[in-house]
């Protein structure tokens, strides 16, 4: 799948650099042009594999936002024609895609990437999908309302939002620092990979994924996910219908983005690995198993050619939404918006819709 990337704020910009260099380590060539955006010049800076772009200096001088959602909006409102006019040669006829990729907590990621989407949908005609990272329980009263209302406004304005929580893939014990590059690696790999598809390299595939599959599972819009699991292959296929469908398991169960989202309007399952060691029989098997599991009739399914000693399954799944972790997410986003403006809870109120507003 071919795409272009547009990272907006500190984490997008990373988030980017890491799937750029990932891609461009394993030799996919499914990344086609990839730009960072920021309001704050040192974030730009420390970036040394995209090119970047800052944005809003006449405003705030080159140093951000300060978390300040709506200024990280108007500041790409004012800006958006130079961000627009910074993606000649990056977007080009090869373009599948575009992904806008931004840290939904901070200020100018969260209010602008919104804005952003909103623009790219009137200038381009390929899907437009945001990929949001969500803050973690612990990263404050402020990330959780800026996210709430990034969040709300992104699903409106993208062809779908690919979303990672920052509590699915850090490990137990790490310091923030160290969280957050595991948490960027994670995303480069399963996320990289998930471009890769249909960007076979190695051997011919039975039922090979193409781009088309990725595109029409994302069709239903709203939230999608995406999960990843991996064990050592046997040089026999025929033992491996037991390992697909392990790692088919793993992939929606204990491995996506968005933990406990397994209800899904649509699905794809791409094992990924060497086409010799990929049994038919193991793919169809998982692919039904998906379908029972997601509620979805839905589901899409095929070979990624790698030259691997292990067996891969990416599982994406579209119109995520009614899961409840988004659930649970956006009452925490109420509870800090609450907080943040000092109101007390009315019992009374709970029982009405207390909808956070949109960005813009």
């Amino acid at each position: 799948m071919k795409v272009a990337l547009i990272g907006v704020g500190q984490a997008g910009g990373k988030v980017t650099e890491r799937l750029a260099r990932f891609d461009a380590d394993m030799g996919f060539d499914a990344v086609q042009g990839a730009l960072a955006v920021n309001s704050a010049e040192p974030d730009l800076q420390s970036l040394e594999f995209v090119d970047t772009q800052l944005i809003g200096a006449d405003r705030v001088n080159g140093h951000g936002v300060g978390g300040d959602n709506e200024l990280g909006a108007e500041i790409m409102q004012s800006d958006a024609q130079q961000v627009l006019s910074g993606l000649d040669g990056r977007i080009t006829s090869k373009s599948e895609a575009i992904f806008v990729v931004a840290g939904l907590g901070g200020g100018t990621g969260s209010g602008g990437a919104p804005v952003l989407v909103h623009e790219l949908q009137r200038v381009y005609d390929v899907p437009v999908y945001a990929l949001g990272v969500l803050p973690g329980r612990n990263e404050g009263a402020l990330y959780q309302a800026n996210a709430g209302r990034s969040l709300k406004t992104l699903a409106r304005e993208a062809d779908a939002t690919l979303l990672i929580d920052n509590d699915a893939w850090h490990e137990q014990g790490e310091s923030v620092e160290g969280a957050f590059e595991t948490i960027n690696g994670k995303i480069a790999q399963r996320v990289g990979l998930l471009f890769a598809s249909g960007e076979a390299v190695e051997g011919v595939g039975e039922s090979v994924v193409d781009s088309s599959e990725v595109i029409n599972t994302l069709r239903s819009g709203g939230i999608a996910t995406l999960g990843y699991a991996s064990e050592v292959a046997s040089d026999d296929s025929a033992q491996n219908v037991r390992t697909v469908m392990t790692v088919a398991r793993q992939a929606l169960l204990t491995g996506t983005s968005l933990p406990d989202a397994t209800t899904a309007d649509s699905a794809l399952l791409v094992i990924a690995g060497e086409p010799d060691t990929i049994p038919r029989k193991g793919v169809e098997k998982a692919r039904r198993w998906l379908e029972d599991e997601t509620e979805s009739m839905q589901v899409r399914g095929g070979d990624f050619p790698l030259d691997s000693d292990r067996l891969g399954a990416l599982v994406l799944l579209g119109g995520a939404e009614r899961s409840s972790r988004i659930e649970e997410f956006m009452e925490r986003a109420r509870e800090a918006k609450r907080a943040a403006e000092g109101e007390r809870t009315d019992p009374a109120e709970e029982l009405t819709d207390d909808r956070l507003e949109n960005l813009f």
